[in-house]
């Protein structure tokens, strides 16, 4: 009984959140997925892109130019999940906004061939089945946003990018030809900073405050703060505090 109250409230839950995929233009892939060891292991990103493609998805690596007609919050995040299974492989696909919340969430896909690249590749392509159910076509809606917030392109933003995190919005302005540019992608607890390799560099928690996050560089500990509109990270060595200039685009 547990279990098919269980699996109908996953349905309805699939069913409300499969009607807000039609408000998105694209989808943003990472090349590697937090249970992989290395970019596109398993062949993972290509087969991701290649299926989200095949449900009428337009899709962009996280490292690929971005038209500039597109706004951040036009894009969703795609990130695939490795759930736990005894000889059994388990996956399913999450798609979120530029906020990190969840807007859809797949079946969970299940493979029991013993070889890794087939098992990964049967078990994301029956995960996917879900999504190819839900025939998206792109409705035309625009994504709101605050503040004039620019669309994501290679130039020199011309105005404010808005930074929202939990309640309030930090107004930056960066140059997306800088090379020290780091890019934030949602998590569930809050963002990852990625370089144009794309290769993580920083790892994010929110707080109870929208201008401070706990921050993980490395082994270093410390936090990312908003100051004058700019992002620091901040940390103690040798008991000094140590203040770092940190270029993001969220």
């Amino acid at each position: 009984m547990k279990t098919k109250i269980l699996l109908l409230l996953i349905f309805i839950s699939s069913y409300g959140f499969s009607q807000s995929v039609n408000d998105y233009k694209a989808v943003i892939i990472p090349l590697k997925y937090d249970f992989m060891k290395t970019d596109n292991q398993y062949r993972l990103a290509t087969l991701t892109k290649f299926n989200l493609n095949k449900a009428g998805f337009e899709a962009f690596y996280a490292n690929d130019a971005i038209p500039q007609d597109y706004n951040r919050c036009d894009l969703l995040n795609v990130d695939v999940i490795r759930d736990n299974g005894f000889l059994v492989t388990k996956l399913y696909v999450v798609l979120k906004d530029c906020y990190g919340k969840i807007v859809f969430t797949s079946d969970i896909g299940k493979s029991k061939t013993k070889d890794f690249d087939g098992a990964y590749s049967e078990a994301l392509n029956q995960a996917f089945l879900s999504i190819n159910a839900l025939h998206y076509k792109y409705n035309g809606t625009k994504a709101t946003t605050t503040n004039n917030q620019t669309s994501v392109n290679n130039q020199v933003a011309v105005a404010p990018v808005a930074v929202t995190t939990n309640a309030a919005v930090v107004n930056t302005v960066v140059n997306n030809n800088d090379p020290n540019l780091l890019y934030a992608q949602p998590t569930e607890t809050g963002y990852q900073l990625i370089d144009k390799t794309p290769k993580v560099v920083m790892k994010l928690m929110k707080t109870s405050r929208p201008d401070s996050f706990i921050a993980i560089k490395g082994d270093i500990q410390g936090s990312l703060n908003a100051k004058d509109n700019e992002w620091y990270f901040e940390y103690y060595k040798n008991d000094k505090l140590v203040s770092e200039k940190v270029i993001v685009k969220f």
